[in-house]
């Protein structure tokens, strides 16, 4: 198997599992659509390089810890049974590591989105 071909599998692979928990995970999901709302507005608004670029970092964060979220869920599944305390820990915690993103991801667009409407409201 050549580089390249062992490349686009690699991406293929990736994009299974992006499929996997697209299908399998209600709040990959609604994170997906927040990030195409935070996609359509940085495509509407002019905001500044820096703006943009902690846009999407925050939008990539919360999406890689909720990529995160639903594979340590299924290890976890794997090692122990679903009633075990250690596992509703683990689970709890890598949940609270996406609630955590989540909330400083929607402050971070409000700090930056804030002055953008502010100014379209004044002008309507």
């Amino acid at each position: 198997m050549n580089l390249f071909s062992a490349l686009v599998q690699s991406f293929g692979h990736a994009w299974r599992g992006l499929l996997v928990t697209y299908r399998t995970e209600r709040s990959f999901r609604i994170h997906v659509a927040a990030s195409f709302l935070v996609l359509a507005l940085l495509v509407l608004i002019p905001f500044q390089a820096w703006e943009r670029a902690l846009l999407l970092l925050a939008t990539a964060s919360v999406l890689v810890l909720e990529l995160l979220n639903s594979m340590v869920e299924r290890l976890a599944d794997l090692m122990k049974p679903r009633m075990n305390a250690y596992v509703r820990d683990i689970k709890d915690i890598m949940a609270a590591a996406v609630l955590v993103a989540s909330v400083f991801a929607v402050a971070i667009a409000c700090l930056i989105i804030w002055p953008y409407a502010g100014r379209f409201i004044s002008h309507v």
